[in-house]
């Protein structure tokens, strides 16, 4: 199956709106600042001097021992005391509005096409289900690329069966692709029906 260079007079043939000025990059470091901050579990916990366990007693008499006074051994100062102002669950969530997050999936996606990493093919389907079949076709469409997307409307469960234990590519529908996913491969595949679904997403 053969693959073609997506151009920008395609793409705008296509009904893909191109970004080709600096606009737009502010927003997808935004997006993709977001999507990590989202990521993350925020599970960090470190117990204060009121919640570490141990006697209330005073360890020595305040006086007359020469040593510094001391009131209890939950003291932040003491080996196995409490933590001062230590990590506690807490939402690293970032919210990015939808005009941001359509601008930064424009950009990220006109990005690629002017860097001529975007092909395209009529369609991309492995009938049999094996990951033979499925290294020997995307190798057939790029050889030396080590991080794939393939980007269709939909795929059969026999191509994603085929493709699941392939690390290095990822098959993702076009409703479905985000930009971080655009930005981290090194070729992106896109069949043609796709091309509806990836122009109402980067409509204005």
């Amino acid at each position: 199956m053969p693959a073609t260079v997506l151009t920008t007079e395609a793409a705008r043939a296509a009904n893909i709106e191109i970004i080709e000025n600096g606009i737009g990059t502010q927003a997808v470091h935004d997006m993709v600042v977001a999507m990590r901050a989202n990521r993350r579990s925020g599970t960090a916990n470190t117990k204060t001097r009121a919640e570490v366990r141990g006697s209330n007693a005073k360890p020595w008499r305040q006086k007359g021992t020469g040593r510094a006074r001391a009131g209890t051994k939950q003291s932040p100062i003491w080996r196995g005391g409490g933590v001062v102002f230590g990590p506690k669950p807490r939402s690293y969530a970032k919210d990015v509005n939808k005009k941001t997050r359509k601008l930064a999936f424009r950009k990220a996606l006109s990005e690629r096409i002017l860097a001529g990493d975007v092909l395209t093919v009529p369609s991309f389907d492995i009938a049999d289900g094996k990951t033979k079949s499925f290294v020997r076709e995307v190798t057939g469409l790029v050889d030396s690329a080590k991080k794939v997307l393939i980007v269709g409307a939909k795929f059969e469960d026999s191509t994603y069966l085929s493709g699941r234990n392939v690390a290095a590519t990822l098959l993702i529908t076009a409703d479905e692709v985000n930009v971080e996913q655009l930005l981290y491969n090194n070729k992106i595949i896109i069949t043609d029906s796709a091309f509806e679904t990836l122009a109402r997403r980067t409509s204005q």
